[in-house]
């Protein structure tokens, strides 16, 4: 289906995934329906990894024109895509990273972290690990340098089972995840409600990304290639906000005075 959504800069129109003819005739429509609203805005148009054609790239002009819509730069990873910006006067936006598939894949690797939870439960730990501070062990802080975090994906509403958010950048959700839901971001995931569902931050293999919720009670933690669930915890009786972290090759959760803590003292999450 044509997407055409509001971006802070103007109109975003995706155009991948179908015969362009068909496509270019829904966005004509979808145009017309609400011919003043769209008037006056520019657009970056994604085609994924459609090819267009000049042709194509005429009659979308056309299109857009006909709105009142100015086209004003072109995304996806055709080749040829860069060479019609420049030709056109339009700007190229190369396509955003893509998750890996063992990034997307939030059960790989589980059979491993099935045997240490079964392991914890044994010894009567929580299979999810809460830390305790120890003043010996702390030590000075440390400066790092850190990238400037990407986007951030806003979705103020619950999540339910059987949905997902995937998102290059951070994720913050307004509202609970269900469980049978899923989060998956390449940098933080921050949840004001409850998380009852699955949750991985640093899917990109970042190992200081974070998972943040009001109410933290997942299915099932990740982050990097770290994972930790945590069926217990749903029985539990808790009000405080939590953060879950990577420490020592494991999922820790903390609270967040505990966290402020450990920051304070200077002692890494990785």
């Amino acid at each position: 289906m044509t997407l055409l959504r509001g971006r802070l800069d103007g109109l975003e129109v995706t155009l991948g995934g179908r015969v362009l003819e068909e496509a270019l005739a829904e966005l004509e429509a979808r145009l017309a329906e609400q011919p003043s609203f769209y008037r006056g805005s520019s657009a970056v148009v994604n085609f994924g990894d459609t090819t267009p054609t000049a042709a194509d790239l005429a009659r979308l002009r056309n299109v857009l024109e006909g709105a009142g819509v100015t086209m004003r730069a072109l995304c996806g990873s055709a080749e040829e895509l860069q060479a019609f910006a420049v030709a056109d006067g339009l700007q190229y936006d190369p396509p955003a990273t893509r998750l890996s598939d063992g990034a997307r894949s939030l059960v790989a690797d589980f059979a491993g972290a099935r045997n240490d939870i079964a392991a914890r439960r044994k010894r009567g730990e929580s299979s999810v690990r809460r830390v305790k501070l120890d003043a010996e062990r702390a030590r000075p802080a440390e400066l790092r340098l850190v990238e400037a975090p990407q986007g951030t994906l806003y979705h103020a509403a619950t999540l339910r089972g059987g949905q997902t958010l995937h998102h290059t950048g951070n994720i913050v959700v307004v509202g609970d995840v269900n469980p049978g839901a899923e989060l998956v971001a390449t940098g933080d995931v921050l949840v004001f409600g409850r998380l009852a569902g699955i949750a991985h931050a640093g899917a990109g293999g970042d190992e200081n990304a974070r998972i943040y919720a009001v109410e933290l009670l997942p299915t099932q933690l990740r982050i990097a290639s770290f994972i930790g669930a945590d069926e217990g915890l749903v029985q539990q009786n808790k009000s405080r906000p939590e953060v879950a972290v990577a420490r020592n090759g494991k999922i820790a959760v903390l609270s967040l005075d505990e966290l402020n803590k450990l920051e304070s003292s200077g002692a890494s999450s990785a």
